[in-house]
C-alpha cells in the first residue's frame, strides 16, 4: 500500500492520539462477534470467547449472558500497529438505543455491521439517520457473507434506499464453488487492486487476482472513483481525461470524504472466522480523524481541556464510575473537573478496567467516585464548559410498568436504586403517578424494563413485582340538580350542625372545577363557606362511578347554622355529604384520556400502522411525509391511552423493529357500553365500600 497514511495526517489527525470506534448495528448483525474478533486480531486477548458460554468480552454482565445479548455498552482498548485505539460495542436492540447513541457521540467513528440480507436492509434505517445528522464519519461492514445468499449489487442497492450518503464499494468478494454452492472465499481490493483469500484466525492471504474477476472489479473500480470525484474537482479531471489516479491520491480522498461524512466506505467480511477484520483494521487506522475532529464535530474549542462523559455505571464494589473521552489536556487522579475531584483514572478492558496514573488526549478512561457528574456532562478544569457544546435529550419512554418492592421494608431503598438505574440509562424514567398513586417504571419496551428489573434484583438486592398500569379514567355529570342536605349530630356539650342548598351542573369538557357563592342575607356566614367548597372538592375524589369527577360546577346558595352547634368541619361534612347524594342523580358518565399519537414508518408498512391504530379504537387524522425521513411517513391518530399500554411491541413486530411514535394527553372523551361497565366494575371490586359520612 502506497503511504496512505499521509491522507489520514492531511486531514488533521495528531499522530498517536488514540482513536475510538463504536460499533452499530441491529440484533443479530454480529457486532459482539467482530468485537472478539477486532480484539484478537490486534493481541488484546489471547483467544476469542463464543456466545453459547457467556465467555465473550462484551457480554460479561449477568443481563447480557442470561439473553445472549449486549446490554449495555461495553469499552475495550487495545493496540495495532503501533496506535492506541478503544472499541465500543453498542447494543443491537432497539429498546437499548440510547446506549448505542451516547456512545457514537463520543466516538470517531462508527463501524455499521450489518447482515447480507436484502429484506433486513431497513434496519438500518434509524441508525443511518442519527449518524448523518450527527455527522459521525462511519464504515459499512457487511457482515456473514460466508452465508450471503445475495449479490454484493443487490444488498449495496437495498442498503442505498436507507443511506443519505453515497456507499462506496471498497471490495468485491471471490466467490468458488463449494459442497453449498457458491462460497465467499476472499475479496480484492479496488484501490490496491489486490486479491485476498481469507485465512480464518490470520490475516488474509495475497493471491492472483482471477481472471474472471477482472471485469466486475473494473467496473466496481470505476464506479469507486466516479462517486469520489463528485467530492473533488482534481479526480474529475483526472477521470474525465482518462488518467489513472495515483493510489495515494485515492487513499487520501477517502480519508478526506469520511472525515467529512460525505461518503460511507463499504468492506466485507465474516467476523465468525475472522475475515476481512484485519482490513477492516488497516482502513480504520489510515482513514479515521482523531480527537480534534470530533471535537470541532461537538463544538469543543480545540484549545480547551474538555472530557466528555456518554455512560455512567454504579458498581457494587468500586462505587460510581464516569466512562468519559478525553477531548483535550489531560486527566489525572487529584485532578478537579467541574469542581468534582477525580478519585481515580481508570482504563477499560471490557469486562474491568485497570487503574492507570493518567490519560491523555484521545482516550477513553473511567473516572472514580464523581458523584456529580452525569451522562452528558462536559467537565472542564475551569468548570465552564467548552464551545457550543449541547448534549441531546434522551429518547422519551414507550412503554412502562407499575412496580412494588417485593418486600414492603425495601421501599425505602427503591427511590435510590431507581436513580441510579436511571443515570446510568437516561432512557429509563421513574414516577409517581398523581392520579392512580402508583410508582412507574418507564423505558422503551419488554426487555428494557426486564432488565432493569435484573439489575433492581441482582446489584440492589431488590426483588420487584409488576403489572399493568391503571388508566386515569375519570368521570363527569350529563346533568345537573339541586341538593339540600343537613348534618346534626349530638354527642354531649356541643353538638354539629350544618344546614345547606347546593346545585350542581356540569362544565365544558376541560373547564375543571368551578365553586360560586350566592348565599344572600348570612343564611351561611362567611367564615364557612370556604368549608363548603373544600368539602365539595374532597367528594369529587371519588364520584359514583369509582372516580375523580370533573368539570363540574357547584353553587351554594342557601342554608342554616346554628351559632353554638356549627364549625367548620360540620360545613365541611354536610358539604360531602351532599355531593354524594347529588351526583348519582345527574347522569354520570365515564371518561377516558385520550392522547394524541404520531405514528412513524417507512411508507412501506403504512398500511399496517392504518390497521393498527383502527385495531385499537384509534381515529386516524391524517399520514404525511416525515420530515428529513427520505421514505418514512407519519400517521396521526387520537388513540385511547388503555389501548397505548404495548402498542410500541405490536408496531416494532410490524415494521421490522423500526417503527416508532410520540404520544401526549389531548382529552378526556365519555365512554359507554359493555367497555365502560366492565370498567366500573373492576373498580368498584377493587375499591372499598364508602362508609357513611
Amino acid at each position: 500500500m502506497a503511504n496512505p497514511a499521509n491522507g489520514a495526517q492531511q486531514n488533521g489527525r495528531v499522530s498517536g492520539a488514540p482513536r475510538c470506534a463504536a460499533l452499530v448495528g441491529p440484533y443479530l448483525s454480529g457486532k459482539t462477534t467482530l468485537m472478539e474478533s477486532l480484539l484478537y486480531a490486534t493481541g488484546a486477548i489471547p483467544r476469542k470467547g463464543n456466545a453459547k458460554d457467556g465467555s465473550m468480552v462484551s457480554d460479561s454482565a449477568p443481563e447480557a449472558k442470561a439473553r445472549r445479548m449486549s446490554v449495555e455498552v461495553t469499552a475495550a482498548a487495545t493496540e495495532y500497529l503501533g496506535e492506541k485505539w478503544c472499541f465500543l460495542d453498542c447494543p443491537g436492540s432497539v429498546e437499548l438505543a440510547q446506549e448505542t447513541r451516547n456512545a457514537l457521540l463520543a466516538a470517531d467513528v462508527a463501524i455499521v455491521v450489518a447482515e447480507p440480507l436484502v429484506d433486513k436492509a431497513l434496519m438500518l434505517a434509524p441508525i443511518f439517520k442519527f449518524l448523518d445528522d450527527h455527522q459521525i464519519p462511519h464504515i459499512l461492514f457487511i457482515n456473514k457473507m460466508d452465508v450471503a445468499s445475495h449479490r454484493v449489487r443487490e444488498m449495496l442497492d437495498a442498503l442505498q434506499a436507507v443511506s443519505s450518503r453515497p456507499l462506496v464499494l471498497r471490495q468485491v468478494p471471490i466467490r468458488e464453488s463449494g459442497k453449498q454452492g457458491d462460497e465467499v472465499t476472499g475479496y480484492v481490493d479496488l484501490v490496491s487492486e489486490r486479491a485476498y483469500k481469507y485465512h480464518p484466525g490470520q490475516e488474509s492471504d495475497l493471491v492472483k487476482m482471477p481472471e474472471e474477476m477482472l471485469p466486475r472489479e473494473q467496473e466496481a473500480r470505476n464506479k469507486l472513483l466516479e462517486t469520489l470525484a463528485d467530492f473533488d474537482d482534481h479526480l474529475m479531471e483526472e477521470i474525465l481525461s482518462d488518467a489513472i489516479p495515483p493510489k495515494e491520491e485515492v487513499y487520501q480522498q477517502l480519508a478526506k470524504d469520511l472525515a467529512a461524512d460525505l461518503i460511507v466506505p463499504v468492506l466485507l467480511g465474516e467476523a465468525e472466522r475472522d475475515g476481512g477484520v484485519r482490513r477492516l483494521l488497516k482502513a480504520l487506522r489510515h482513514e479515521v480523524p482523531g480527537p480534534e475532529a470530533l471535537a470541532a464535530r461537538l463544538g469543543i474549542s480545540p484549545h480547551d481541556a474538555a472530557t466528555l462523559v456518554f455512560k455512567t455505571y454504579h458498581q457494587p464494589h468500586a462505587g460510581k464510575l464516569s466512562l468519559a473521552r478525553i477531548l483535550g489536556g489531560r486527566v489525572q487522579e487529584g485532578a478537579v473537573l467541574n469542581g468534582i475531584r477525580v478519585a481515580g483514572v481508570l482504563k477499560p478492558k471490557g469486562n474491568g478496567f485497570d487503574k492507570v496514573p493518567q490519560a491523555e488526549i484521545g482516550e477513553v478512561v473511567a473516572l472514580a467516585r464523581m458523584e456529580e457528574a452525569k451522562t452528558g456532562d462536559l467537565l472542564t478544569a475551569s468548570g465552564r464548559g467548552a464551545g457550543d457544546f449541547a448534549w441531546p435529550k434522551p429518547l422519551e419512554p414507550l412503554f412502562s410498568l407499575a412496580i412494588d418492592a417485593e418486600n414492603r421494608a425495601d421501599e425505602v431503598k427503591l427511590t435510590a436504586a431507581l436513580a441510579k438505574l436511571c443515570e446510568e440509562d437516561p432512557s429509563l424514567r421513574f414516577t409517581n403517578d398523581a392520579d392512580t398513586h402508583e410508582l412507574l417504571l418507564a423505558g422503551q419496551g419488554e426487555i428494557h424494563l426486564a432488565i432493569a428489573f435484573d439489575r433492581l434484583k441482582g446489584r440492589f438486592g431488590l426483588p420487584m413485582k409488576h403489572r399493568r398500569p391503571q388508566i386515569a379514567y375519570k368521570e363527569t355529570i350529563r346533568q345537573g340538580t339541586k341538593q339540600h342536605s343537613r348534618f346534626k349530630r349530638q354527642s354531649g356539650g356541643h353538638g354539629q350542625f350544618a344546614d345547606i342548598h347546593i346545585e350542581i351542573w356540569p362544565l365544558a369538557r376541560g373547564t375543571g372545577f368551578e365553586f360560586h357563592d350566592r348565599v344572600v342575607g348570612g343564611a351561611v356566614p362567611r367564615q364557612f363557606i370556604g368549608s363548603v367548597e373544600e368539602g365539595a372538592r374532597e367528594a369529587l375524589q371519588r364520584g359514583p362511578l369509582g372516580f375523580t369527577v370533573v368539570d363540574v360546577a357547584v353553587a351554594l346558595f342557601d342554608g342554616q347554622y346554628h351559632s353554638v352547634d356549627s364549625s367548620d368541619m360540620a360545613f365541611k361534612t354536610v358539604a360531602r355529604q351532599a355531593m354524594q347524594e347529588a351526583l348519582p342523580q345527574c347522569n354520570p358518565v365515564l371518561l377516558e384520556p385520550i392522547f394524541a399519537v404520531e405514528v412513524s414508518a417507512p411508507a412501506e408498512f403504512t398500511a399496517r400502522v392504518h390497521n393498527l391504530v383502527t385495531g385499537r379504537r384509534g381515529q386516524i387524522l391524517n399520514f404525511q411525509a416525515k420530515e428529513d425521513w427520505s421514505g418514512w411517513e407519519v400517521v396521526e391518530a387520537l388513540v385511547p391511552q388503555s389501548e397505548l399500554h404495548d402498542m410500541i411491541i405490536e408496531l416494532r413486530s410490524l415494521t421490522l423493529g423500526i417503527g416508532n411514535f410520540a404520544c401526549r394527553f389531548d382529552h378526556l372523551q365519555e365512554l359507554s357500553g359493555r367497555l365502560a361497565d366492565k370498567v366500573v366494575s373492576e373498580r368498584q371490586a377493587a375499591m372499598p365500600q364508602r362508609g357513611a359520612a
